[in-house]
């Protein structure tokens, strides 16, 4: 069972205030270990602990004369100790304190990614379940095919947020880790036990081995699971943008009472909404390509990975909270035209069965494969170019005189045939 950060939001997360209370939540559990070897006074840790505050402008003032975050970061908080400010930081290196703090920031925000995406799939799933036998057609290369349900599609959107899920949640347990292995990860100046105990303190798990930083394979793994759920979102916004075109018109996204669509035509319901997701997807999976960049770095460690994660990391956890937030109201208000997915259903005037008389001709009445696709497939061709059913013209060609009554023929033009199985589908899923 993984811990909540329910009343996180990505913005306090990722805030410079918040960066730099994880960077204290590190020293002070540092401080603590050597404490417990004797190496710091308990008083000196408790005078840390009551007094190791931090200003973020005294930060940046700081910062702009060293031109070293850390250093400016510990700097500060010694100003504010006193003379046991000495023991803070003690036998560390920066990425000793950055990774293992990072490591928490990410944790923090795959928690909040994997909470918020779990109510989102319940909406899910109840609105598939709304529409589990509601008739719709079932479109390959863009072209009707087959009877479907507008339920079972949503379960298919439900069934790969599952998938994401699974890889938020391993992506979450590659990242739990944390390093205090020093400059080349030899641990010559802070030994191994020291890097448990803070570990240990802090929800990490210790790397078992490291140069001066966690190797960037883990972030890689992180950005990859999270741009795949933006992959995700993306194919559902553009499944409802094809739906909403009016040709189609089977789904629309929520519209406002007082929305306008646009300057020039006040007739105009764009989904604005979906195509956004779809911009923002794009966005995101370039950010998993940065971080797979970040992973060969110069020998131990070099910097060139460092400005790319100060954008990457907040602006990818952003978009993917603000998409998971616009997706679930478009799953909850999602405007479904019931009559239209029937009418459409239709439009093609039976093509849809053509598969199923296809196999009725094989296995019913022992027509060979090729002699049964040449008659189907010839109506088929004439029904596309003329007014006539589908039917009719099965029922009037002398190929087929004799061999099936229009009865039997219509008896296959029945879509409820195609959904004898909605429900055992939805038994795997069932919550």
């Amino acid at each position: 069972m993984i811990e909540r950060y329910t009343t996180e939001t990505m913005e306090r997360i990722w805030s410079d205030k918040n960066k730099y209370k994880v960077w204290l939540d590190v020293e002070i559990a540092v401080c603590k270990a050597w404490s417990e070897k004797g190496i710091i006074p308990e008083d000196a840790v408790k005078d840390i602990e009551n007094n190791g505050t931090f200003s973020v402008k005294r930060i940046n003032e700081i910062e702009n004369e060293v031109h070293h975050d850390v250093i400016a970061f510990v700097t500060n908080v010694a100003e504010n100790v006193g003379s046991n400010g000495r023991y803070i930081h003690l036998g560390l290196t920066s990425s000793d304190v950055i990774d293992t703090a990072s490591s928490i920031m990410l944790k923090q925000s795959l928690e909040h990614v994997i909470s918020k995406l779990e109510s989102t799939s319940k909406d899910l799933f109840s609105k598939a379940e709304k529409y589990k036998f509601l008739p719709c057609v079932g479109r390959t290369h863009g072209v009707h095919a087959e009877p479907l349900t507008f339920g079972l599609k949503l379960l298919s959107w439900y069934s790969q947020l599952q998938r994401d899920r699974k890889r938020l949640i391993a992506a979450l347990e590659e990242i739990s880790y944390g390093k205090l292995s020093g400059a080349v990860g030899t641990y010559a100046h802070c030994p191994p036990d020291v890097e448990k105990s803070v570990c240990d303190s802090l929800g990490l798990n210790p790397s078992p081995i490291t140069t001066q930083v966690l190797q960037r394979d883990r972030h890689a793994q992180v950005l990859s699971a999270v741009s795949i759920l933006g992959c995700s979102i993306e194919r559902f916004a553009v499944e409802i943008r094809h739906l909403q075109r009016t040709e189609v018109l089977e789904v629309m996204e929520p519209f406002g009472k007082k929305q306008k669509g646009s300057s020039a035509m006040p007739h105009k319901k764009n989904p604005i909404i979906c195509e956004r997701l779809t911009g923002m997807s794009r966005l995101l999976r370039s950010y998993s390509s940065a971080a797979m960049e970040n992973i060969a770095l110069w020998h131990e460690r070099d910097i060139s990975h460092s400005s790319v994660e100060r954008i990457i990391w907040p602006d990818a956890f952003n978009l993917i909270d603000y998409m998971l937030d616009k997706f679930r109201n478009i799953v909850k208000d999602m405007v479904v035209q019931e009559e239209r997915m029937k009418k459409n259903l239709e439009m093609t005037k039976g093509l849809v069965y053509s598969q199923r008389v296809l196999l009725q001709l094989v296995e019913q009445f022992s027509m060979k494969r090729e002699d049964a696709y040449a008659v189907v497939q010839d109506n088929a061709m004439r029904c596309w170019d003329g007014d006539n059913h589908f039917l009719d013209l099965l029922s009037s060609d002398k190929r087929l005189a004799g061999l099936i009554s229009k009865e039997e023929l219509s008896s296959l033009f029945d879509y409820n045939y195609y959904y004898r199985y909605i429900n055992e589908i939805f038994d795997r899923f069932l919550l």
